[in-house]
């Protein structure tokens, strides 16, 4: 069975020798001392190993089943449930006028990582009513956060999210759900929606669905969606759970991956529905919803790709095969392990700077959020916007590329289920598809976020990579293996940016046949951006005598390793956007 231990360290140096928490200034930050936030993380990782991990590979077997309408989750997830409500974890970073710890966003998405890394199926229930509760807080009348909010925190009841139908999935203009106004000023929701994860379970007392319909009369298109909350039984004036609400499940989707988690079929039939937010403004309430969902997402790209990097290492060390061609590592075996070989390493080296790159990039966008939140940074807000799509698209494209590295170093040991690798590429799949495919992320980054604002955000990314750079100039162990690499990485951005600006007008096809690249290229800038500030720091780590110099030795080595290995694919990622749209576009479509 495969093992997950959570990367407890490496969170604690991103989070204060990087990025300095406790003394960022951002409100409640200063409460984010180390001793806090190690017993918050290390609480977290035991759980992770002792209960979810074990559980990862139960989910993966058993999957969810539905019987006489409902729907039961895979032995022990509900016990497992039971203990992650009462240790408080469900609602860690919320309000705690609502029940929750009201701790930063930044550690809520450290222990979601952990959690997710452990199993990913399972940390969805409580992902997606995380989702919910943001939504309702941020649009939510008072009545209806009095209703929902403490038993959604709580988990005594959980949400969803209810966007995709059968006939269209990103383009939600096309839905057909409607939503008919009663006298009381409910209405009635009819319609079906799928691949509703977690839309229903055998773990909560109550499922609380917000759905996308459009009432009779409003606009067309995406302008005529609302958001309605959509109880599973009806919330009696006391409070209480009542009678069911016309919302059934039509059945379970059999599904690659995340079998541990109740992928859904939801008919919705004269259900009884509430507004949220403004009637036709359903987008603006979801998106709520939705971008903190593509942050997470981002997260479970790179918690996979982690959990299958540690399984891979120990197998790696322990597999004898072939001799190394320097000379025997292990003379007196008959063999030498996996890892002296330069190709062996050179997979493990892809994964490890992946997974440490990305979670600092995780963890300084959710740095972002909450100062965004926390300071009303206005600034900070543009600034995650724009990164978000990056987040999304970049972690779970790499996140799955490295799952399957991480498999491929098993052999054929990796194909056959007994070592269980098989489940961290197909867990990991799903995160490239969800909350959005990552094609729409790059549309999405290239189309609108780059002209956010008149191009602001983008520029004031540009100019943080400059200001690093300038200030550490002077610094002789960073200049040639990471300022110089990052700066090169930079101009290729700013100069895809220009092709886009020059070209993009004219024949709008030249702009978004690049926009795949463009998000991989901002990507991997970002990465190189995180590799260089973990550098500095683990440079002045060094200089100032920190004990465990072995972790930040490794800690460069890693990061020379990103920046003369991985970083230079912004060029090729540059040559394919100025060759323009001409060669993606040239074939007739009934040339394929």
């Amino acid at each position: 069975m495969p093992i997950y231990n959570a990367p407890t360290k490496d969170i604690q140096f991103v989070l204060h020798d990087v990025l300095n928490v406790s003394q960022s200034g951002i409100p409640g930050y200063n409460e984010l001392d180390s001793d806090f936030t190690s017993a918050v993380i290390e609480e977290a990782g035991k759980l992770a190993h002792d209960v979810l991990a074990p559980l990862n590979s139960v989910g993966d077997k058993e999957g969810c089943r539905l019987e006489n309408g409902v729907v039961y989750t895979p032995t022990g997830f509900k016990d497992a449930f039971n203990m992650m409500k009462d240790g408080g974890w469900t609602g860690l970073d919320v309000d705690p006028a609502y029940g929750g710890q009201g701790m930063p966003y930044i550690l809520g998405k450290a222990v979601a990582e952990i959690f997710s890394g452990a199993n990913q199926a399972f940390t969805m229930y409580q992902g997606l009513t995380h989702g919910a509760v943001a939504a309702i807080y941020e649009h939510g009348t008072d009545e209806q956060k009095a209703t929902y909010l403490e038993k959604m925190v709580a988990c005594e009841w959980t949400g969803t999210m209810n966007l995709t139908e059968p006939h269209c999935g990103t383009d939600l203009g096309l839905m057909r759900t409607k939503a008919d106004p009663q006298s009381d000023g409910s209405y009635k929701i009819t319609g079906q929606k799928i691949f509703i994860s977690a839309g229903d379970h055998d773990m909560s007392d109550n499922v609380i669905h917000l759905v996308l319909a459009k009432i009779a009369g409003g606009p067309e298109g995406i302008k005529g969606v609302s958001l309605f909350i959509v109880p599973k039984f009806i919330i009696n004036e006391d409070g209480s759970v009542g009678a069911t609400n016309g919302v059934s499940v039509g059945s379970l989707e059999e599904k690659m991956g995340i079998h541990g988690n109740s992928t859904c079929v939801m008919n919705y039939d004269e259900s009884t529905g509430y507004l949220l937010g403004e009637e036709h403004k359903g987008m603006r309430a979801m998106f709520t919803m939705m971008n903190e969902a593509r942050i997470g997402v981002g997260m479970q790209g790179l918690a996979q790709a982690e959990a299958a990097y540690q399984n891979a290492v120990l197998y790696a060390k322990d597999r004898l095969q072939g001799r190394d061609v320097t000379g025997a590592k292990n003379p007196d075996g008959p063999a030498d392990p996996l890892i002296v070989h330069p190709d062996i390493r050179r997979n493990l080296m892809d994964q490890k700077s992946f997974v440490e790159g990305g979670r600092a990039f995780l963890l300084w966008s959710s740095m972002l959020i909450d100062q965004t939140r926390r300071a009303g940074d206005k600034d900070a807000h543009g600034l995650v916007s724009l990164m978000t799509p990056v987040v999304k698209g970049f972690l779970t494209d790499k996140g799955f590329d490295m799952t399957v590295q991480a498999q491929q170093v098993f052999g054929g040991h990796g194909y056959i289920e007994e070592h269980g690798m098989s489940q961290f590429a197909r867990d990991a799949r799903i995160t490239q598809i969800y909350e959005g495919a990552n094609g729409v992320q790059a549309l999405d980054l290239v189309g609108r976020k780059l002209g956010l604002d008149g191009g602001k955000h983008v520029m004031a990314f540009f100019e943080m990579v400059k200001s690093f750079i300038k200030e550490n100039q002077d610094n002789e162990a960073l200049k040639n293996d990471f300022l110089d690499p990052l700066k090169q990485a930079s101009k290729d951005l700013q100069a895809a940016g220009m092709y886009f600006m020059q070209n993009g007008m004219k024949n709008p096809n030249n702009a978004l046949a690049g926009s795949y690249d463009f998000m991989h290229l901002f990507g991997h800038t970002c990465l190189g951006l995180m590799w260089a500030r973990m550098a500095k720091a683990s440079l002045a780590a060094l200089e100032n005598g920190a004990p465990d110099v072995a972790f930040h030795e490794t800690k460069l080595a890693t990061g020379r390793y990103y920046m003369a290995r991985q970083l230079p694919a912004t060029g090729m990622h540059l040559a394919r956007i100025e060759s323009g749209a001409d060669t993606v576009m040239a074939l007739d479509a009934e040339s394929f």
